[in-house]
């Protein structure tokens, strides 16, 4: 079994949008995902195994005046069923991680649904620690 991650790009567009629409039931069109992995500076991880991708993470490096640092945030993160507990969503925290330490990330924030044990486990391997945020949403 090989396993590694590797950034996407714009031949990833077509698995992206069957990876996307698993994971959160958005259809996008592959002309959408292309347009968007060339025109935003999302950092968007692929999981491999055995040469086919199963998975991906996005994650976000901000610099705001409120902190003397730049913050970093995974935004995203989908690992296949049948991929799963392989080690691929702690691989691919970690490569998201390490280009967020490059580009001066000195906290970086995870949000996921409080049901979702296998994240949380996850999250908490990787040596991250449950906050007491609320988070609103609101659709303009």
């Amino acid at each position: 079994m090989s396993k590694y991650v590797r950034w996407a790009n714009e031949h990833d567009a077509e698995i992206l949008t069957v990876l996307n629409h698993e994971f959160n039931g958005v259809e996008l069109t592959a002309d959408e995902v292309e347009n968007s992995l060339s025109s935003t500076n999302e950092l968007i991880a692929l999981a491999i195994l055995d040469d086919q991708p199963v998975g991906f993470a996005c994650a976000q490096c901000f610099k705001s005046f409120c902190y003397r640092d730049s913050q970093g945030e995974i935004t995203e993160m989908y690992i296949k069923e049948t991929a799963r507990r392989k080690g691929l969503a702690t691989l691919l925290l970690s490569f998201l991680e390490e280009e967020l330490r490059k580009r001066g990330a000195t906290e970086i924030k995870v949000i996921t649904g409080m049901n979702n044990a296998a994240a949380l486990k996850t999250y908490e391997r990787s040596k991250y620690v449950k906050k007491t945020y609320v988070v609103f949403q609101k659709k303009q």
